[in-house]
């Protein structure tokens, strides 16, 4: 019975330190990059292409006027882990001025600018001749540290944010508005690690020899474009925590599998006889 309660008393520490790891690759709860994080007020203005997309850093907002029938673009940093949650609101233009409902749309593009599909969120969404503002979503599929090259899943790097409206009566064309556009990620740790990375992150006008140089005067354009917090160097996720944490277990289970078998093989002790 001594040696049940031992081995009973070392799986129940095992499963404790197992339910420790846990909360490491849940989804966090908190986003990471939100706006709380101090990381300043984003870029005033948007680009009208790839080549000139404002950057802003996750938890920042980023705001521009345009006039509708306008492509506004943005770029933001997404890392190893993340699944980002692309926001845009656009204020429309006084209703009095409209002359019927316009449709509006963001898409999000990597750094190969290969338009990424939204998991889910209103990524298109109509807004009434009245309607004073439409909001819009899209969330990215998770961020991997490597895929083959023929697979579009989201890699490390920049991603491109473009809104437009795409539907509108023409007398409604060149109109003014305003949009706010921001991005947060969720944490999804090691269940979606995989065994490899990435030479350099998907940064357009950026290549390994930029990663390599020991100048640091000017910042390289993977460098210029980082994440708050830089790269994350892609070998370490919390699997290895599961994996230690599993590796003890079974060596602890061995050992009461051992100290029970060796216990029930024993011979029993007969009494001398009188």
């Amino acid at each position: 019975m001594r040696t049940v309660r031992t081995l009973t008393t070392t799986l129940l520490t095992g499963a404790a330190l197992l339910g420790a790891a846990a909360p490491a690759s849940a989804d966090s709860p908190t986003p990471s990059g939100s706006a709380s994080a101090g990381a300043g007020a984003g870029p005033t203005r948007a680009g009208t292409g790839f080549r000139d997309a404002a950057f802003f850093r996750q938890g920042q907002e980023a705001t521009a006027s345009a006039s509708t029938g306008a492509y506004l673009y943005w770029v933001f940093p997404a890392d190893t882990g993340q699944r980002p949650t692309v926001r845009a609101t656009v204020t429309l233009p006084d209703a009095a001025l409209r002359h019927g409902s316009s449709t509006w749309r963001v898409d999000v593009y990597d750094g190969l600018r290969r338009r990424q599909p939204c998991m889910y969120g209103m990524q298109s969404r109509t807004a009434a001749k009245d309607a004073a503002t439409v909001e819009l979503s899209c969330t990215l599929r998770t961020v991997r540290p490597w895929a083959e090259t023929w697979d579009e899943d989201p890699l490390p790097g920049s991603y491109f944010v473009r809104l437009t409206a795409t539907g509108l009566p023409e007398e409604d064309l060149g109109q003014s508005f305003t949009a706010r556009i921001g991005a947060v990620s969720a944490e999804k740790g090691g269940a979606y690690a995989a065994d490899g990375a990435l030479a350099a992150p998907l940064v357009p006008g950026a290549t390994t020899e930029d990663e390599s140089e020991a100048d640091t005067a000017k910042p390289s354009a993977v460098e210029a474009r980082s994440p708050e917090d830089g790269w994350s160097s892609g070998w370490w996720s919390d699997r290895w925590i599961w994996t230690a944490v599993g590796g003890v277990l079974g060596a602890l289970a061995g050992i009461g599998g051992y100290t029970l078998t060796r216990g029930s093989g024993r011979p029993s002790r007969v009494p001398p006889a009188v």
